[in-house]
């Protein structure tokens, strides 16, 4: 019977992961929080990245306004420093970059704008090219055809390497696929125990429909899950009681539940701590079945699935 029904299969996958032309670790480096540190420090925490398997290393323009960070563009140039201290790195890792949001404005992803914020990015991160580029939010106010047009021509001039969106719904991600020569191939969103919004809005669908990679930022809840108590209370008592059963803590429960979806998600840890990273990965040794993950799902919505 547990053949038939699956109930004793594992649905979390720690397979790699294919975006574009780029194999990548189901975890990922997110730089959000990498700011306000020395260069020898940022080095190794790279470093200790990669030699996980993180090798998806995803920056910001606008990354360097939060976090103790001083200034637009902060976390893309500290990294711009690593890999002047360490070249090697940039060959072992896919670097993903954003591009989109100007403070004030606060979306900007017509031609002229995408194209000087790339050159820029390029600068900052001092590489020729970046691996993959997103668009990090939608600007309602261009026509997608105009954003596609600056992406291709990025692409065509070799500063980009593959193309994705950011916190798109699913009707804009077809929208500026429509127009687009190069394919889209990953697509950025906010995922995890604490927003299970893209189960329901089409996102994961459409990802699973097309093969574009959800890259899940935020996939421990912003520490909701470790450290508040905003979530509702079964939520909690479930994943505490699954952590004990499989040995581990909220955080990697919370991780093995992104990578159990089927449109086989990359997880975007944001921990600049080497401990914790170094823990994070234990999640891809960790069983959650479909009764688990179906448990979790109704604990955190608050009433039994129908």
């Amino acid at each position: 019977m547990g053949e038939q029904t699956g109930e004793n299969e594992n649905l979390v996958n720690g397979d790699k992961r294919k975006i574009g032309p780029f194999e990548v670790g189901p975890l990922g480096f997110g730089c959000w929080r990498f700011v306000n540190t020395d260069v020898g420090t940022a080095t190794d925490r790279i470093a200790h990245a990669l030699d996980l398997g993180l090798t998806l290393v995803d920056n910001a323009d606008v990354y360097g306004l939060d976090w103790g960070g001083t200034a637009f563009g902060e976390a893309e140039t500290l990294l711009g420093q690593v890999l002047a201290r360490a070249p090697e790195l940039r060959e072992r890792m896919v670097l993903a970059s954003k591009g989109g949001i100007l403070p004030g404005v606060p979306y900007v992803a017509n031609s002229a704008y995408l194209s000087s914020a790339c050159d820029a990015s390029l600068a900052r991160l001092n590489t020729e090219h970046i691996d993959l580029y997103q668009i990090h939010r939608p600007d309602m106010l261009t026509h997608p055809a105009e954003t596609a047009a600056a992406l291709d021509g990025l692409v065509d001039a070799g500063k980009i390497s593959a193309v994705g969106v950011s916190n798109y719904t699913p009707a804009q991600v077809r929208a500026l696929a429509a127009h687009l020569k190069a394919p889209l191939v990953a697509l950025q969103c906010e995922y995890s125990l604490a927003n299970l919004a893209m189960l329901r809005d089409g996102n994961l669908d459409l990802c699973m429909e097309t093969g574009l990679v959800p890259l899940a930022w935020s996939p421990l809840g912003g520490g909701a899950l470790m450290t508040s108590t905003d979530l509702p209370p079964a939520l909690y008592e479930t994943c505490d009681r699954l952590a004990a059963r499989e040995n581990t803590d909220r955080a990697g429960l919370a991780l093995a539940f992104v990578l159990a979806h089927p449109a086989r998600p990359v997880a975007l840890i944001g921990s600049q701590t080497p401990a914790r990273l170094t823990q994070a990965v234990n999640a891809l040794e960790i069983t959650l079945t479909r009764a688990d993950v179906y448990a979790l799902i109704e604990a955190r919505e608050g009433v039994p699935l129908p």
